[in-house]
């Protein structure tokens, strides 16, 4: 009995401690210092929490297709890349280069210490413009929404430092305009234009979508009356020409590069076509995404923020989210490019402060709803990752790669290729001078790449190479002797596109990619010595 009594009492601790998490209010029914935590400290701790989470996971989970490439792809400090502006590139680049390794817990860690910056930023956007208990529940609703908390706060992505400085740039605006909760007494404070052009530089310079928040700052200055007569002052030109300045890097590099990184993010609104049913098919992945239960209030909200009648402050985050969270699905009307369902997420993250106030204002039993979707959302998030990692590391499900079709199984883009490695080791290939390898895919490139280290030299034979056609372009390897790396069906068709391109070009073994003893996928490979020509233009 008295073992029962000891577990009842650490189960009835732990609900309270999960209740005043997420009720700042005193339980009254067991006195004691915690339960008069401010929401700040609760805050703080779910912050902590989740980083020490998030720690965990980059831990236990190899890199993805995007994050394998990003590394790979970038060996050098440049002006900006190819794929997307410098920032997201500098930080794992730096905390390579200042810790001499690349493991998966060491090139995502500036990007879980952003995020944990991001989710204190929300915290006091939120507390200026509603107060401390909507700002509780904005960070709960950013801790819990998968493609935030998981994918930008984990993964080596550019969303992490773009979600950063975007909102440091609105509570810059928000203080320089004067936009706060009308019992705060806040008043305009000018001085912070120069620091809401710091952060829109940088968060230009850390994805190309930062412009569509822009704009929507552009169209409140223009509607709101006392933000217009802004206009007419030099403090919100001088905040432009310094974020002009800020994203001049990116500018000159694409200057000297024919503009291929404008190229090719502005071809994903091209190819045109009619598509009735792709707009419900991106607001279904969105909402997916940032989870239902918050999306739909957020679409409500947002809309109702448009009104006329709306709050300031209400008005404010919608004409910020409004451009990014419909533009991608009418884009999706007529364009035959995939339509990615997180680009629309700058646009939602300006949408959380007014969610954790409309929240905070619910009458309490609709709180109490919504803090068992918040627990819900918390523990099957938390569950199916952990389940993931266990599951890449040590095999949990008996015959898991088994019950997909061979080279389909989702742990091809989860695992590191290391057997990769293993197998040209044993052929001797890595010992030998002049040696690379070029795959027919860049994001087969990108995990090989990650494989082998920064000392081999991975390019890609193919006329979409991204960030490789720059940092190993082919024709900086004439006279090498390449591994060209397929997909599989593809060994005929190399060796017939390739062979004229070489002294000789002969079928080799196929690499096996393993995980845990079982074969995932089969690429074949040609060896080609001495490139004598440059195979195909990369992109200039």
């Amino acid at each position: 009995m008295l073992g029962y009594h000891r577990h009842g009492t650490g189960i009835k601790r732990a609900t309270l401690h999960l209740r005043r998490i997420l009720d700042p209010k005193p339980v009254l029914a067991h006195p004691g210092p915690m339960n008069n935590a401010p929401p700040a400290r609760l805050a703080i701790w779910i912050i902590v929490l989740a980083t020490c989470f998030r720690l965990i996971v980059a831990f236990g989970m190899g890199l993805g297709i995007d994050e394998s490439y990003m590394v790979a792809a970038s060996h050098r400090f440049a002006l900006s890349y190819f794929d997307h502006p410098f920032v997201s590139w500098w930080l794992e680049l730096a905390i390579r280069r200042v810790t001499g390794a690349q493991t998966p817990l060491i090139v995502r860690l500036p990007f879980i210490l952003v995020f944990a910056g991001t989710s204190f930023l929300m915290y006091c956007l939120t507390d200026r413009l509603y107060g401390a208990r909507a700002a509780l529940w904005a960070v709960i609703a950013l801790t819990v929404s998968p493609v935030f908390s998981l994918a930008f706060g984990t993964w080596v992505l550019p969303d992490g430092p773009l979600d950063f400085f975007l909102l440091a740039a609105v509570l810059a605006m928000a203080k320089a305009l004067g936009i706060a909760r009308p019992d705060s007494g806040a008043q305009p404070d000018p001085k912070f234009w120069l620091v809401a052009g710091l952060c829109i530089g940088l968060a230009m310079d850390s994805k190309y979508n930062a412009a569509l928040n822009l704009l929507g700052a552009l169209l409140f200055l223009v509607l709101d009356p006392a933000a217009r007569r802004t206009l007419a002052t030099w403090r919100p030109w001088a905040a432009c020409l310094f974020a002009l300045a800020l994203f001049s890097p990116v500018l000159i590099w694409n200057l000297t590069h024919h503009f291929a990184s404008f190229d090719y993010q502005g071809g994903r609104a091209v190819g045109f076509g009619l598509y009735p049913l792709r707009p419900f098919i991106v607001w279904a992945g969105e909402a997916l995404f940032v989870l239902p239960w918050i999306f739909m209030p957020m679409i409500v909200l947002m809309i109702g923020g448009l009104r006329r009648s709306a709050d300031r402050r209400a008005r404010f985050l919608a004409t910020l989210a409004v451009i990014p969270v419909t533009l991608f699905s009418v884009v999706a009307l007529w364009s035959s490019r995939k339509i990615l369902y997180h680009w629309a997420a700058p646009g939602y993250l300006m949408l959380f402060p007014v969610l954790g106030a409309w929240i905070a204002g619910l009458a309490d039993r609709r709180r109490q709803m919504a803090k068992r979707l918040a627990i819900l959302s918390a523990g099957l998030l938390g569950a199916a990752v952990l389940f993931i990692a266990a599951e890449l590391n040590i095999g949990i499900i008996p015959g898991f790669n088994r019950l997909f079709p061979f080279g389909h199984s989702p742990d091809i883009q989860a695992v590191d290729w290391t057997s990769v490695r293993a197998t040209l080791m044993r052929r001797g290939l890595l010992d030998q001078p002049h040696f690379a390898i070029a795959a027919t895919r860049w994001f087969n490139a990108g995990k090989i790449g990650y494989a082998l280290g920064p000392a081999v030299k991975v390019t890609v034979f193919d006329s979409d190479p991204h960030e490789f056609a720059f940092t190993v372009p082919p024709r900086s390897l004439i006279g090498d002797n390449i591994l060209i790396v397929g997909t599989d069906g593809t060994t005929k068709a190399l060796q017939a596109q390739y062979a004229p391109l070489f002294r000789s070009l002969t079928i080799g073994k196929p690499i096996i990619i393993r995980h845990h003893g079982t074969p995932l996928l089969r690429l074949p490979v040609l060896y080609g010595q001495d490139l004598r020509r440059w195979p195909q233009p990369a992109r200039p």
